[in-house]
């Protein structure tokens, strides 16, 4: 087992295939744990060139949990409405720190980056805070933070603000819910689904923790105007059937990136089942491929 410090918070970290190839740090969304980027993807990336590093975001998984601070999405967005400052335990920003500190433990300068869903807003973070150490960024399914795009549909808000799951199989009801708004239609298969649920609350249970991510989403705000700085290379992928980050998200995220380029993939929700893995991976391997060191 590996982990990285960032100050006071150890982040969780695995590495697949060779150190001497091309990095790509994976981030993950919402919730998520490193396993949700599955070992399968991983070694297709690896396949064509990568040397992939997945983690746990700081209050999931293996990773510091921040059990003292009780979270208050009501509070918070009644606090910023009155215009007072959000008093939240970390930021999307902090957050990026934590991929900084896993590349600096595998002694990784520069490195691709790519996330999804909040792990995109966190790599747009990485660009915006020291984009000397990017090679280049992919984001995906994911905003700018901006209130007019990238918003769920009323359906999938209601789900994702619902009162979280306290055991096992309200777990894994409320992930199968939840897909079934926001998931690929095509591609809903129930028994791989609950499998990878059942895999993810018995390595680690913390609702809790997700609501604290979700305060520093809300907390971080707009990046848009950041954003238009940023010179790294950047690819910038939504599917068009997404209920949960509309793919306003990502046109406007390409369209302050200077040079970035949008992919609208036809058919993908807010998830990434099997049958985009090689669509995904041919996308971002062209993009990492095509920058000179």
């Amino acid at each position: 087992m590996a982990f990285a410090d960032n100050g006071d918070v150890r982040i969780y970290y695995e590495t697949v295939g060779r150190s001497g190839d091309r990095p790509l740090l994976l981030v993950n969304g919402l919730g998520s744990q490193c396993i949700n980027y599955r070992a399968e993807w991983c070694e297709r990336f690896v396949s064509a060139g990568h040397f992939v590093i997945r983690y746990d975001n700081r209050d999931v998984g293996l990773s510091t949990k921040f059990d003292q601070v009780a979270p208050d999405i009501p509070g918070l967005l009644r606090a910023l409405g009155e215009g007072r400052a959000a008093d939240v335990p970390y930021l999307l920003s902090d957050m990026a720190a934590d991929g900084w500190a896993v590349l600096d433990d595998l002694g990784i300068e520069r490195a691709h980056v790519f996330g999804s869903s909040m792990g995109g807003m966190i790599v747009q973070s990485m660009a915006i805070g020291n984009p000397g150490r990017l090679l280049s960024l992919t984001s995906m399914m994911s905003t700018t933070g901006d209130p007019d795009v990238g918003q769920p549909t009323r359906e999938a808000q209601k789900r994702i603000m619902a009162a979280p799951a306290n055991d096992r199989d309200g777990y894994i009801a409320g992930q199968l819910a939840g897909l079934r708004i926001w998931g690929s239609p095509a591609c809903f298969d129930e028994e791989r689904l609950v499998a990878n649920a059942s895999e993810a609350f018995d390595r680690c249970f913390e609702p809790r923790g997700t609501a604290r991510q979700m305060m520093a989403i809300i907390a971080s705000g707009s990046r848009s105007e950041a954003l238009r700085r940023v010179e790294v290379p950047a690819l910038v992928l939504h599917g068009d059937a997404d209920g949960l980050v509309d793919p306003s998200g990502g046109r406007r995220t390409a369209e302050v990136i200077a040079g970035a380029r949008f992919v609208l993939i036809e058919g993908m929700g807010h998830d990434y089942p099997p049958q985009y893995w090689d669509q995904i991976v041919d996308l971002v391997t062209a993009h990492t491929s095509q920058v000179v060191i």
